[in-house]
């Protein structure tokens, strides 16, 4: 906080003094925590955004108390009966006779706490009545206002702060909710942005989307899915080394065909772990054994294995431009042109709600 929000306000400030102040400290603190919520990242943003609530809370405390502070000190000088005002307050309060009560039916201190929080751009909030006042409280209060003698005024300044603390706790809410909707309002949609650029270069390849289901396995399904639109087996058929043993995944085969190619990927990468134990965080024994037997995502390492082992291009359209990986193997995958057999893949980063999904493409018929 800087020195104004931090400090203590000197002892001959007015209302209107401490009010143009604290409309001060609280456009600094907005512009604080936009900042700080606009350089978080995925992994500290929890962490931002409860440390912003807590600074927005603890100031809109400071204030509420300043305010009252003030309001307490000045209101002395205007009536020399004052003091016996408050005691046949206090003495109402006792009767349950309902202290200050106006045409709304708001108690007169907390009426006027609603209008210094309207001073702050606080509206409408500070003034409604709490939905469920805490009974047990109520009654605790109700049975000391009944017991006669000096407890009466201490029941009374306990039913009021119960209300000023709700009035600042539904005006916090509804600050945070105006900064959430502020703050949404001025995102860029990623999603929306991300499906244009790749219905474009759909468009132009001539392609047709097949959806895959987000599981994890997304990768593998559409590799194989393209192999079996491309006629490539996804047991065996042209291409480098990896673990072929047989028709996996095949017609008339049990072993569904994403857990063919995982099996075939992973089998490649071990056996020519010189070319990718570099790019790797843990032991290559371990990573060999996660994509093959787990449902941990596939990335470019997998897509290049996938391109050695069926000897196919593999072509991915992400954000609206195309990749290609290309086979290392000399043995390829050839189609009716002499051509290596491409097969298409979509890539999105911010179209699914668990995060990178890859989904099949196909010739448009």
């Amino acid at each position: 906080m800087d020195g104004a929000s931090s400090s203590t306000p000197p002892s001959s400030e007015t209302l209107e003094q401490a009010q143009s102040r604290h409309r001060r400290e609280a456009k600094d603190l907005q512009g604080r925590m936009t900042s700080k919520k606009k350089n978080a990242t995925k992994k500290t943003r929890r962490g931002v955004n409860d440390e912003c609530a807590e600074m927005e809370r603890q100031m809109r405390d400071r204030h509420a108390e300043e305010l009252r502070r003030i309001s307490g000190e000045g209101g002395g000088d205007d009536d020399d009966d004052d003091d016996d005002d408050d005691d046949d307050d206090d003495t109402r309060i006792q009767n349950n006779e309902g202290v200050g009560e106006g045409e709304d039916g708001v108690d007169v201190d907390v009426a006027a706490f609603a209008e210094k929080m309207r001073a702050l751009g606080v509206e409408d909030l500070a003034t409604r009545p709490p939905q469920n006042p805490t009974s047990k409280k109520d009654e605790d209060i109700s049975s000391g206002g009944n017991s006669g003698g000096g407890g009466g005024g201490g029941a009374g300044k306990k039913r009021n702060r119960q209300k000023e603390r709700l009035a600042r706790r539904a005006a916090e809410q509804e600050a945070a909710a105006t900064a959430a909707e502020q703050e949404a309002s001025g995102m860029t949609d990623r999603r929306g942005a991300e499906r244009e650029k790749m219905r474009g270069e759909f468009e132009r390849e001539g392609l047709v989307e097949e959806e895959i289901r987000p599981d994890g396995h997304c990768l593998f399904s559409a590799v194989a899915d393209q192999l079996r639109q491309r006629g490539v087996p996804l047991g065996g058929g042209g291409g480098g080394g990896g673990g072929g043993g047989g028709e996996g995944g095949a017609e008339g085969s049990a072993e569904p065909g994403y857990r063919t190619v995982r099996r075939r990927a992973a089998g490649y990468i071990g056996e020519h772990g010189d070319e990718f134990a570099g790019f790797l965080e843990e032991d290559l024994e371990s990573y060999v054994r996660k994509i093959r037997d787990t449902a941990e995502w596939g990335g470019q390492l997998e897509l290049l294995a996938v391109a050695n082992v069926y000897g196919v291009e593999v072509h991915v359209v992400q954000d609206g431009q195309t990749e290609v990986i290309r086979p290392t193997e000399t043995a390829t995958t050839e189609g009716e042109d002499g051509e290596k057999k491409r097969i298409w893949l979509a890539y999105y980063r911010h179209g699914y709600g668990l995060g990178e999904h890859y989904n099949s493409l196909r010739t448009k018929a």
